[in-house]
């Protein structure tokens, strides 16, 4: 069997898929649906965070974390949502990514509900101010929004949470365990004038004054 870098045994084809795992469930073949109904609606309305998988053209992927108050994202009907898009580091990756590949894939997640709502479609990037004004914060209207046709939504059972115990603050680490992320991010700069300071100072201002 072809390799893959450093692994030497890899799956070519679904066949193989289909002989360790086996077939998918009734359920789980039917679960699918196709537009937005009144569960996902209420999923969506009390989702504070969701992270949003792009490509671009050459495939290459990037998955983002977007947050902000339950209800961030807009519903407009069964088939569209648009998703704020807040003030960031301006390398616009996703945004960039949907300009070459429009199909995008979301996870959104409720605190302490271990299931997640998954929706795959197409995106767009929408400037449309009767609808960015509907989602501004402290009166600050995103300047531009991620337009969503909706085209599956399904429900992801809870197994990813239950292993990890990701809402069981018993399993959280220690905080001082945890890593220092403005160390890790002077170290991956690798700027002679950029200290962990300089970093650790930068991204307070910015969580405190640039949020929106």
């Amino acid at each position: 069997m072809k390799g893959f870098g450093k692994f030497r045994e890899v799956i070519q084809d679904e066949t193989q898929l289909n002989e360790l795992f086996g077939e998918p469930s009734r359920l789980v073949q039917n679960k699918t649906i196709h537009h937005i109904d009144e569960h996902c609606r209420d999923y969506i309305a009390k989702a504070p965070f969701l992270v949003l998988s792009t490509a671009n053209a050459e495939g290459n992927c990037d998955a983002s974390p977007r947050g902000d108050a339950p209800g961030f994202v807009h519903v407009l009907d069964d088939r569209h949502l648009v998703i704020p898009e807040r003030p960031g580091n301006k390398r616009m990756d996703s945004l960039r990514n949907i300009l070459a590949n429009p199909h995008v894939g979301l996870i959104f997640i409720i605190p302490t509900l271990q299931e997640t709502l998954r929706i795959n479609g197409q995106a767009c990037i929408v400037r449309d101010q009767e609808i960015l004004e509907k989602m501004a914060v402290n009166g600050k209207v995103p300047t531009v929004g991620i337009g969503v046709q909706v085209e599956e939504c399904y429900v992801h059972c809870a197994k990813a949470f239950m292993r990890s115990g990701l809402w069981q603050p018993e399993k959280w680490p220690e905080k001082e365990t945890v890593p220092n992320m403005a160390k890790v991010l002077a170290a991956h700069v690798n700027l002679p004038d950029v200290t962990v300071k300089d970093v650790s100072t930068g991204l307070q201002d910015s969580y405190t004054n640039r949020l929106y």
